[in-house]
């Protein structure tokens, strides 16, 4: 797996991964929780790793060091 992901994306990313588990925090319903946990998770995983299939798939890259 190639990186795919810049650092501005991976920056939103990871804003968007704790705003989930904030929000998982305070909602009363499991099902909720759970989506918002594995949202979460699924963000964390490629902010990690700086790869995205759904990039992929598009042909997207905004990582500068995989460009070259």
């Amino acid at each position: 797996m190639k990186k795919n992901i810049g650092k501005q994306d991976r920056i939103v990313r990871f804003v968007l991964a704790l705003a989930c588990i904030l929000l998982a925090l305070s909602v009363a319903i499991e099902a909720v929780k759970i989506i918002l946990l594995l949202l979460a998770i699924f963000c964390l995983y490629e902010v990690l790793v700086g790869w995205c299939a759904f990039y992929q798939l598009i042909g997207k890259n905004t990582c500068p060091v995989a460009k070259k």
